[in-house]
């Protein structure tokens, strides 16, 4: 702890900040999200088609290893993209920091002027700063770009992919386990409260009122799971009529 006045604060080394984790947090929230949620849809559809148990139970691991595939090939391509983004400012960043160094000098001064600092002050904190490493200072406070943030396109995709497949056993595993007249509750049930205790995890990672983020987690995949199911029996009314 240190006091600065009357105020007293943790030492910058205790603070724990949740920024850094944004890169493998998004993907695995929205890699066991989509795996609860398509899984669970997938088979609630099938099932709402009068057809057999184990259909249903062959669409979930159909669409189980479907959907990790994809997740895993949506967020490496997804996030190359943005990284070649990255890389392709970083490198015009070299070419204009060593074609015109003193115009470059000018714009960080202009940014730390516009964040509140007077203009004196400004070039000064824009030399000392150009005078060590003079990229990383215009990529962190020009670009908006740090190692922790940086895209990442092979771990993105490791990580959904995984999430996905192991949240989405727990609609299979429901089916599973449960006596054949209450397949659809126990897939139901277990997508809810997966989803539920996803959303108030996401949540508490991300530092989010943990209600609200269950909340919005059961919503969104109840509603995808209910439209699912009425398409299935739609078309299962329709095929057998």
């Amino acid at each position: 702890m240190e006091t600065i006045g009357t105020t007293t604060r943790r030492s910058i080394r205790d603070e724990s900040h949740r920024g850094g984790r944004g890169g493998w947090l998004r993907a695995a929230v929205l890699g066991a999200d989509d795996g609860i949620v398509s899984t669970a849809s997938l088979m609630l559809g099938v099932a709402a088609a009068s057809t057999t148990g184990s259909a249903v139970l062959i669409a979930g691991v159909a669409g189980l290893a479907a959907g990790a595939m994809s997740m895993a090939a949506g967020e490496y391509v997804s996030v190359s993209s943005q990284r070649d983004a990255e890389q392709a400012d970083v490198a015009l960043e070299k070419e204009e920091l060593a074609s015109r160094p003193g115009d470059e000098l000018a714009e960080l001064t202009e940014i730390y002027r516009k964040r509140g600092l007077d203009a004196e002050l400004a070039r000064r904190v824009a030399e000392q700063l150009s005078a060590g490493d003079r990229l990383e200072a215009h990529k962190r406070d020009e670009l908006g770009l740090d190692d922790a943030s940086r895209a990442r396109p092979l771990q993105a995709a490791f990580v959904s992919a995984a999430s996905f497949a192991s949240a989405g056993l727990l609609p299979i595993a429901a089916l599973l386990l449960a006596p054949a007249t209450l397949h659809v509750v126990a897939i139901v049930v277990a997508a809810m409260v997966a989803l539920a205790v996803l959303g108030a995890l996401g949540g508490r990672l991300g530092g989010a009122p943990l209600f609200r983020a269950a909340t919005r987690a059961v919503l969104g995949g109840g509603f995808a799971m209910a439209v699912t199911a009425a398409i299935g029996h739609l078309f299962g009314r329709v095929a057998v009529g």
